[in-house]
């Protein structure tokens, strides 16, 4: 059984099996909602319920507060249909946003490789080509894990049968303990995508500020090597920030690009140094690092934040106090369910984001 569901003020019309959420139908149909974390934490897809009925799914409590859910608020990313729909969505499409339709894909492990000690690099074959936009993510589905999990795509999109993805180990986590103690070259995963909002806005020629922490290296790593391979001209600059050297994985490409490439600018920093590292290079938060590194001053640039949290959070603050405003900001961050109520302690200014 399907059902019919009415976008507006688009007019678009989709057809949403039953049991199957409206965002997953609407995007493997062509038909593009706002969405970021696609498991109900964040409220991107907040949409309005003008006729029909849904089940409202596992929405977060502090991304659908009660009093949401009583004037008809749902979440895409959760909320299935239980009788034909109309629905009022705040569709504001990126012109640099590609559009890409989801689909599904089986993947074949080619190699699990550490990057550090508690980051691994899956690479993947994929038996179809994968046409996806450098910063989007895809679902990855685990053998007796319940429900999908969300990595970023880490490389260039012209790599269209492949697929590198970093996975942090998370404590108590149940699937990245999966691909860091199972996972084996042969392995047949399936997966699904791509996914996500957070991609190099091409349109401008303004400089670009990347800003990654732990394995929120990904999807910048993607941009950037798309960037690099288009040869685009533009002043190009990668934080990198980790606890201590042993988590400051893949330096050593990035420290051949900017060798390769003049308008590439490779700014690692270790927070927390052990005994051991003799390092030599800037030292902080990688917030603070940035800071010093632009005299607190980010007029004509963009950013681009990829990380935890509290890492999006200070970086947030520190573009902003520097003349960096909204329209110019762009993220993706790292969310979990424990994270739904920070999401209701961000200022109004930044709501879109």
């Amino acid at each position: 059984m399907s059902y019919q569901v009415t976008i507006e003020p688009t007019g678009d019309v989709i057809d949403v099996e039953e049991g199957q959420t409206i965002l997953d139908a609407a995007l493997r149909q062509g038909v593009w909602l706002p969405f970021a974390c696609g498991h109900g934490t964040c409220a991107t897809c907040k949409c309005q319920l003008t006729e029909g009925d849904v089940d409202l799914g596992p929405a977060s409590p502090f991304a659908l507060m009660d009093i949401e859910r009583d004037e008809g608020k749902i979440l895409a990313c959760c909320a299935t249909p239980e009788s034909d729909l109309v629905i009022e969505a705040d569709i504001d499409v990126d012109p640099d946003f590609a559009g890409y339709r989801i689909r599904d894909f089986n993947a074949t492990v080619t190699e699990v490789r550490d990057l550090s000690p508690t980051i691994k690099g899956v690479f993947f074959e994929l038996d179809e080509e994968i046409e996806f936009q450098a910063g989007q993510y895809i679902n990855l589905q685990l053998p007796g894990v319940k429900g999908v999990r969300a990595f970023s795509i880490a490389n260039k999109p012209t790599a269209k049968r492949q697929l590198e993805l970093h996975i942090r180990l998370v404590p108590g986590g149940a699937g990245t303990a999966y691909v860091h103690e199972q996972l084996k070259v042969g392995d047949q995963l399936a997966v699904s995508g791509p996914y996500g909002q957070f991609f190099t806005r091409k349109s401008n020629d303004m400089g670009a500020i990347f800003i990654a922490g732990g394995s929120g290296l990904s999807s910048p790593q993607a941009m950037i090597l798309e960037l690099l391979e288009d040869e685009d001209t533009r002043a190009i600059y990668l934080f990198q920030g980790a606890r201590n050297v042993a988590e400051l994985y893949n330096r050593e490409l990035f420290t051949a690009l900017e060798q390769q490439h003049s308008n590439f600018h490779y700014i690692p920093a270790i927070s927390a140094p052990v005994s051991g590292d003799e390092w030599q290079g800037y030292i902080g938060f990688v917030h603070e690092v940035v800071h010093n590194y632009f005299d607190g001053r980010f007029d004509g640039h963009k950013a681009y934040l990829c990380g935890p949290p509290p890492m999006i959070d200070a970086a947030i603050s520190t573009l902003m106090k520097g003349r960096l405003f909204e329209r110019d900001i762009h993220m993706e961050r790292f969310l979990t369910a424990a994270d739904g109520a920070e999401q209701q302690t961000r200022s109004a200014l930044f709501k879109t984001i």
